[in-house]
């Protein structure tokens, strides 16, 4: 009989493409999600691109009861459900650590008196802060949060406490959390939530830390989507991609296919149970680049990125994925190059509309004092 796997979050970005993932693979799949009208718009109707054979349940992951039903017949559960936005986290406090901390918390208590077989959690690259730096001897330092005094300045780099500039290096799972955002601190509380309940009542859980999440599906009328969705907007209305900073910052990009991938592979590995796992690209980016790749795959060449010189709070210089574990334990490596994400994103993007909102969202952070 086919495994019934319940997906968190299910009807969002990652959730769709984890669902028809598992679907491939002939898991039934049952999802749980809110369709909060920041990703799924006013009307709140199931998504279009969610695929008919899974079963939408609309309920609030804190919701005692929405979680007791999803959770009957279930044999296995994908939890994606999250806010997503450092920026935005740094403002809706409250409610970031409500749907986040609190939601996650509500699933675990229904999973204690439920257990199931295995339980998935969607951890991100945010917990590490700045990602891992070595000096010019090659030793590994910990980075220290820049000041405003030197971003201020438009000094962007991290530097030792002599003051000479770190490179950065891929970081590894071990790498201790450096926590810049109340996002950041809310994806660690589900990430250690999960881990420690679930080892207490047995439950196989594995936490895989998602870096730059990008493709299709992606809710291109919000803000705090992610890096690239947000430039892609802007593409698409004509505008030029905002860059914070210089512009030299580096990330690491990985496809949503490939996460999901992830996902599927990470609950059907017993050996990766009680672990945290990157899940990325393990190329290192700037994000000028990616903000010029994503106006060439669109063919807007009549677009530039605009570097605009500004931080936000809870901004990192530096991250990218040191993805060896993914490798050795659940035999997982990414498949799908940027050029090859970008091309399909960019298909994609041929029938989608997106109304920019990133001018109400910097507007927003500057009102608190939070963009400088």
């Amino acid at each position: 009989m086919a495994k019934h796997i319940l997906i968190t979050g299910g009807a969002g970005f990652i959730g769709s493409h984890v669902a028809s993932q598992l679907l491939s693979r002939n898991y039934k799949v049952r999802a749980l999600d809110n369709l909060i009208p920041q990703v799924h718009g006013p009307q709140r109707l199931r998504p279009e691109y969610l695929a008919s054979d899974v079963e939408l349940l609309i309920g609030d992951i804190r919701d005692t009861e929405a979680v007791s039903r999803a959770l009957q017949g279930i044999d296995a559960v994908i939890h994606l459900v999250a806010l997503v936005g450092v920026g935005q986290s740094m403002y809706q406090i409250s409610e970031y650590t409500s749907v986040n901390t609190l939601g996650t918390a509500t699933l675990l208590q229904a999973l204690s008196t439920r257990p199931v077989e295995c339980l998935i959690v969607a951890s991100s690259m945010s917990i590490y802060g700045e990602g891992s730096y070595r000096d010019s001897d090659g030793t590994l330092q910990t980075a220290h949060d820049r000041t405003l005094e030197q971003l201020k300045m438009g000094d962007w780099e991290v530097r030792d406490p002599l003051g000479r500039p770190l490179t950065p290096v891929p970081t590894p799972e071990d790498k201790r959390p450096e926590l810049a955002s109340v996002y950041a601190l809310s994806k660690f509380d589900q990430e250690r939530q999960c881990l420690m309940v679930s080892r207490a009542y047995r439950i196989p859980a594995v936490a895989l830390r998602f870096f730059n999440t990008y493709g299709p599906n992606q809710a291109l009328s919000n803000p705090y989507t992610g890096v690239l969705s947000n430039f892609a907007s802007r593409v698409l209305n004509g505008q030029p991609p905002l860059i914070f900073e210089d512009g030299l910052q580096k990330r690491d990009f990985v496809s949503v296919y490939d996460v999901a991938r992830a996902c599927r592979m990470a609950l059907e590995t017993p050996a990766a149970a009680g672990m945290a796992i990157n899940i990325s690209s393990g190329q290192a980016m700037t994000v000028k680049e990616v903000a010029e790749r994503t106006i060439a795959a669109i063919g807007r060449h009549d677009i530039k990125p605009a570097i605009t010189g500004k931080y936000r709070a809870g901004d990192i210089r530096n991250c990218f994925a040191d993805i060896s574990l993914a490798k050795d334990v659940l035999g997982w490596e990414p498949e799908v190059t940027l050029e090859a994400g970008l091309e399909n994103l960019a298909e994609w993007l041929e029938d989608q509309t997106a109304i920019d909102h990133g001018p109400e969202a910097r507007e927003e952070l500057a009102a608190r004092g939070l963009m400088v």
